[in-house]
């Protein structure tokens, strides 16, 4: 194991190095070519990238994929709507991603028989442990990108940022298997960094996307329908990749979500815009009520310098988000990575017939998420309750809930009662989501890509340590996984303190942009408009 963590460290080493570097580039590229549309021209006095709103659009004509599914009405929802389906989908894809590894690993370091009744020798001397540093190190990328992905949400369009998040991260692991047979465990190790790269922009950017499409009062639905995708890709991704792993061979959980991921990138790039006024064939009326119920957004983004950093890292509600999201991630990546381990270890239950059991907990808390949000959006815009004590009600709920059945998982031995538990459990977290996973939009919405990015960040150091505190309590026997659940309760009841404390849903003061910002979009405004554009 000390060999392969060595491996990990010095890839990890080397991207973080070449980070900042690969920073600035990205800024160039994006600046230059990918968000640079027909539909741009440049104020040469701000130098600044505007939408031309006397050019013909995005051109529609030339949209093949946009036009197809405009012919075809097989989408006749809002557009807003529409965004959201896609976004679920693209989450689904990528959060299945990170379920293929988890599956693959239990049958690459033994033998194993397949439900056809062969017998497979395994392919690879890594142990299991050693597999777990490798399926770890993604989270090395992951952390690296969350606050520059949230910067860079705030700067260029968000929506192209989260499509190429999900379809460089699909190509990828498209590239993990050949990895896997080259059993070279630093290209295996450099795959997973670059995965987690580029998936650390997914969460931020979309945040960065309801900043433009989001009406106040629909955050709650919008976001949360989005968001489901990521506990609807466990709810598919567990069973699909332990069914093809089972029946198929390792390696084919990784070419199916690969596949998929591409093709949706297709679909994302052709469908979504990064503002209501610059998609060619939303309705005047949706488009009116979206800009009318979001009100004046800056036209200016914020730099580096203009981020009030400092009111930031010092404000206890975007804290009481991020203790939040570091309790919700920790049990999260907890079952990602290791329920199918844990079913089979403590509860005896073969990998093959534990799919569908595992992505139970998954599909419940799908369902709960959708309804939490219906219910939030309604309690506010009834002025039933106020922003912040639904904050607070659904996220200290929720995660009551979650600490309480896991402390019945960590002491029953029965395997009804621990799936019961597991799926109550993950079930009630939903509540939460409505609560601190959308909170970064009421209190900053102008900084709310950023706030993610910064939260997300904290909350993959969950990821980097799970696996490994996991491994330390379960490597001496499956006694250990109740101290893997206890634990798991405890940081739950530590993140309901934390919120009911100092969670709020009020705008803060340092969330708006400064005077002389505003100054100088007026000016910028108006010189576009002295030139004709």
């Amino acid at each position: 194991m000390s060999s392969v963590q060595a491996v990990v460290c010095r890839a990890a080493h080397i991207f973080f190095r070449i980070q900042h570097f690969s920073f600035n580039i990205s800024i160039l590229i994006l600046n230059v070519h990918i968000f640079r549309g027909q539909n741009s021209v440049v104020d040469e006095g701000t130098n600044v990238y505007c939408y031309d709103q006397n050019s013909d659009g995005m051109h529609v004509h030339a949209n093949k994929v946009l036009q197809m599914v405009e012919n075809a009405q097989c989408c006749a929802c809002r557009k807003r709507w529409q965004l959201a389906i896609l976004a679920n989908i693209g989450f689904m894809i990528v959060f299945g991603i990170r379920c293929n590894f988890g599956a693959a690993k239990n049958h690459m370091f033994k033998n194993y028989t397949d439900p056809w009744g062969r017998r497979h020798v395994h392919d690879f001397n890594w142990t299991r442990a050693e597999l777990s540093v490798m399926e770890s190190s993604f989270f090395y990328g992951y952390l690296v990108t969350q606050i520059p992905a949230g910067f860079l949400a705030a700067k260029f369009p968000p929506n192209k940022l989260f499509g190429i998040a999900i379809g460089v991260a699909s190509f990828l692991n498209l590239l993990l298997p050949t990895g896997f047979k080259s059993k070279n465990d630093t290209l295996v190790a450099i795959i997973q960094i670059l995965q987690g790269l580029v998936q650390g922009v997914a969460y931020p950017s979309m945040h960065g996307v309801w900043r433009y499409w989001a009406p106040p009062l629909e955050r709650s639905k919008l976001a949360t329908t989005a968001f489901t995708g990521s506990y609807a890709g466990a709810v598919l991704g567990l069973p699909v990749s332990a069914f093809l792993v089972s029946y198929v061979g390792w390696s084919a959980p990784f070419y199916l979500y690969g596949f998929a991921g591409v093709i949706w990138s297709v679909f994302w790039f052709s469908l979504t815009f990064e503002k209501p006024a610059y998609h060619p064939t939303i309705t005047q009326e949706e488009k009116k009520f979206i800009e009318d119920a979001i009100g004046h957004v800056s036209a200016t983004h914020p730099t580096f310098h203009s981020i009030p950093w400092k009111a930031i890292v010092t404000s206890k509600p975007v804290w009481a988000i991020i203790v939040a999201n570091f309790a919700r991630s920790w049990t999260f990546y907890l079952l990602l990575q290791n329920q199918l381990t844990y079913m089979k270890e403590a509860l005896d239950m073969n990998i093959s017939d534990s799919g569908m059991l595992a992505a139970l907990p998954h599909a419940v808390m799908g369902i709960v998420v959708l309804f939490g949000g219906q219910l939030a959006d309604y309690l506010r815009s009834n002025k039933i309750l106020s922003t912040t004590a639904v904050r607070k009600i659904f996220n200290c709920g929720g995660f009551g809930g979650e600490a309480a059945f896991m402390l019945v998982v960590a002491y029953t031995n029965k395997e009804s009662t621990a799936i019961l538990a597991l799926v109550l459990a993950v079930g009630c977290s939903g509540f939460a989501i409505s609560g601190f996973n959308v909170n970064h939009l009421d209190i900053a919405p102008r900084y709310a890509a950023i706030l993610m990015g910064f939260s997300n960040g904290i909350g993959t150091l969950a990821g980097l340590t799970c696996p490994i505190v996991t491994e330390k309590f379960t490597e001496s026997g499956p006694h250990g996984w109740v101290k893997v659940f206890l634990l798991a309760s405890l940081i739950h009841f530590t993140g309901i303190t934390f919120y009911a404390i100092y969670a709020s849903g009020e705008l803060q003061d340092w969330a708006e942009p400064k005077p002389e910002e505003e100054a100088w979009n007026v000016t910028a405004l108006n010189h576009r408009s002295s030139n004709g554009k």
